[in-house]
């Protein structure tokens, strides 16, 4: 069993930074490919980023590209989603997920208990 828990959420001005992060438990961290989705209120969760277990691919929805950069350090077994340059639009609960490769990231193996990240105008 692989747990997810991410961390960095909270409360932003409009234009700023934030970091999330996701901390896996288990070996498997290493192989698989990990993503970051958001769901805000009364929308459908979408995909944010995400990327390959050797970071070679990355994968960004258009909104955010530019703005926000997914990374990871297998050796921590922690993936990462920078945020910048932050609008009130990016308000959501945002979860980490992990998935057998990128091709398969929209039906994610494993889910993270999500982080709530507001941005205010």
């Amino acid at each position: 069993q692989v747990q997810l828990v991410e961390s960095g959420g909270g409360l932003v001005q409009a234009g700023g930074s934030l970091r999330l992060s996701c901390t896996a438990s288990g070996r498997i961290f290493v192989t698989y490919a990990m993503g970051w989705f958001r769901q805000a209120p009364g929308k459908e969760r979408e995909l944010v980023a995400a990327l390959t277990y050797d970071s070679a691919n990355t994968i960004y929805t258009d909104s955010v590209k530019g703005r926000f950069t997914i990374s990871r350090d297998n050796a921590k077994s922690t993936v990462y989603l920078q945020m910048d340059s932050l609008k009130p639009e990016d308000t959501a609960v945002y979860y980490c997920a992990a998935a057998r490769t990128i091709a398969a990231i929209n039906r994610p193996n494993y889910w993270g208990q999500g982080t709530q990240v507001t941005v205010s105008s």
